[in-house]
């Protein structure tokens, strides 16, 4: 009889174990965080687009709490997700670029997010989450080899990931064009005028009889010309499979990639993460590569829109997000799942193709787009819904941050903040919920890659929101909206202008950034400035010194990195057919 009642008790508490685990897993809400590629706030349906089909954003709007006022860490790709996984200005890790180059563009950089930042993937695993990340990343890859994914999203607390590296770009697909156009035309076709200008001249000279010149010196300019040109040709032959590929996990799973139902797979991928993680609480990032240049579109939505080959793309997006939605809806997940959309800055303004045609979106009434810090570049859609929690239908005008989502999921799932670090991001349950109707956000800080650009101010006795451009870009040409010549504005040097005293504006006044106030329309401007110039001071204090990311010799392509799918040989790498998964994925 002891030994049945021994086993009977401890029947009882490995049952009393296993419920007690069940509802702390039960408790904890799912994530599912979607993130467009320069979807502009002018895009969807929600904020004001007319003619741009997206119900399934819009879907997401009417249940949920739409964030009027949600502002990019950054107005570039790396260094606003590298704020959004942290939760901190991507100057205190290091992805905020020094020069004219903010993100990355070679699969072989060894820059990346360091190992010593924290994601909220990395401590939402350890709070038994499982963690995917499908789509773009951008955050680097390897550090001394090509076997060390020190940058991986794998080493930042991702199970799973399943998508490209680096970023689409136009070179990725063929007849698209080039990033690399006005460094091609520095680097290679103003050397090779100069070099075809001095070997004709010395050629003419020789043969008048005027000048003796070497046979040497002449094959020796004719040779550095083909070399020049080889390299070129190089280049536009390799670029495309050795930087635009897929992976599975560790592995190249398509190389280079085909954009062929591309929004397809990877959303029918994200459909099966959530299908098999049902019984347990996840995290999944769909990390939308759609409407960055190179569009695409596949077959059932291509030449569909009313806007071209962007609103193709854009319209795709939307599908996949609404297939999302399906899923958690047939899984009875809807309501224990928090479902976040936004983009990672504005629309690239400037992406306009030869032939005329837009392939850049819509930043509704606010100026400038992806690149600089006017409203255009960093204020994005904001959408969160949790049925039963968020009230639906609720918008919110307060200042908010994609970095809030950091705290924000931790708070939820009962992790501590790390106390080791500065962390920007506040929690927003308390303004979604009502619970307060101000933003924790005081001051936020507007940077143009490493340099502090401009401060937001909300007073707490004020209604007003203030804005003071420390500088501005030097639009190109005259009256335009961006920085047409060189393609996306740059942060020093000639490319901007500087103000002294600060170019200040009440954007809740003046939203467009059309009238800035002076010291005769605003009797306490320069108190104003003052108070924004000192908590400039204070957070620059707050800055400390780390490795720059994005230096010149972080962001060159280096052969030792490479990585090509198995299959290939030597450099060929080539494997036109995505491989499937090696192991099975969380």
């Amino acid at each position: 009889m002891g030994c049945r009642k021994m086993m009977s008790f401890l029947l009882l508490l490995l049952l009393s174990l296993l419920s007690e685990a069940q509802s702390r897993a039960a408790s904890k809400p799912n994530f599912v965080l979607i993130m467009a590629d320069d979807l502009g706030i002018g895009d969807p349906g929600c904020y004001g687009n007319k003619t741009l089909r997206t119900p399934n954003i819009d879907r997401l709007a009417r249940g949920g709490v739409k964030l009027t006022q949600h502002l990019a860490a950054s107005p570039l790709c790396t260094p606003s997700r590298a704020a959004f996984m942290t939760g901190r200005y991507p100057v205190r890790s290091g992805m905020a670029s020094k020069s004219r180059v903010g993100v990355f563009l070679f699969s072989a950089s060894s820059g990346g997010l360091p190992n010593n930042e924290v994601t909220f993937a990395t401590l939402l695993k350890k709070e038994g989450y499982a963690t995917a990340l499908i789509g773009k990343w951008h955050l680097g890859t390897h550090c001394h080899n090509n076997t060390d994914f020190c940058h991986h999203p794998s080493s930042h607390g991702f199970d799973y990931f399943h998508g490209l590296p680096v970023t689409n770009l136009r070179d990725c697909k063929a007849g698209e064009g080039s990033v690399f156009g006005s460094g091609i035309r520095l680097l290679v076709f103003v050397p090779l005028q100069v070099l075809a200008l001095a070997l004709l001249t010395l050629c003419a000279l020789r043969g008048l009889g005027l000048l003796q010149v070497p046979v040497a010196l002449l094959v020796c300019l004719a040779l550095l010309g083909a070399g020049l040109l080889g390299a070129l040709a190089c280049f536009l032959h390799w670029f495309r499979p050795l930087n635009c590929f897929l992976m599975r996990g560790r592995d190249v799973s398509q190389q280079p990639l085909s954009y062929d139902n591309l929004t397809q797979r990877l959303t029918e991928d994200a459909v099966q993460f959530v299908r098999r993680n049902a019984d347990t609480p996840f995290l999944l990032v769909f990390s939308c590569i759609q409407v960055h240049t190179a569009l695409f579109a596949s077959r059932d939505f291509a030449g569909k829109s009313r806007h071209g080959a962007y609103g193709d793309a854009a319209e795709e997006m939307d599908w996949g997000v609404g297939q999302i939605l399906n899923v958690l809806e047939e899984l009875g997940l809807t309501n224990n799942t928090l479902v976040y959309f936004t983009s990672d800055q504005g629309a690239h303004v400037e992406e306009v193709t030869t032939k005329g045609e837009r392939h850049g979106g819509s930043n509704g009434i606010y100026k400038g787009g992806k690149g600089n810090n006017w409203e255009g570049g960093i204020r994005v859609p904001g959408l969160l819904r949790w049925p039963g929690v968020l009230q639906a239908g609720l918008e919110v005008a307060e200042p908010t941050s994609n970095m809030d989502l950091f705290p924000t999921l931790l708070s939820l799932a009962g992790a501590a903040l790390p106390e080791d670090r500065i962390i920007d991001g506040r929690d927003l349950m308390p303004l979604l919920q009502g619970q307060s109707q101000r933003s924790d956000h005081e001051f936020l800080f507007h940077y143009c890659n490493f340099y502090l650009n401009a401060v937001r101010w909300h007073p707490r006795n004020s209604t007003s929101i203030w804005k003071a451009f420390f500088f501005t870009p030097n639009f190109s040409p005259e009256g335009a909206n961006g920085c047409f010549p060189t393609h996306v504005c740059f942060c020093h040097g000639n490319f901007v202008t500087r103000h002294h005293p600060p170019l200040l504006f009440d954007l809740s006044r003046d939203p467009r950034e059309r009238s800035p106030v002076t010291p005769s329309t605003e009797p306490r401007f320069w108190d104003i400035v003052a108070t924004m110039q000192d908590a400039a001071d204070r957070h620059a204090h707050t800055v400390q010194e780390v490795p720059n990311q994005l230096s010149l010799r972080n962001l060159l392509w280096k052969p030792w990195l490479q990585m090509c799918c198995a299959s290939s040989s030597g450099l060929s790498c080539q494997c036109p057919r995505e491989q499937p998964d090696r192991g099975r994925s969380p």
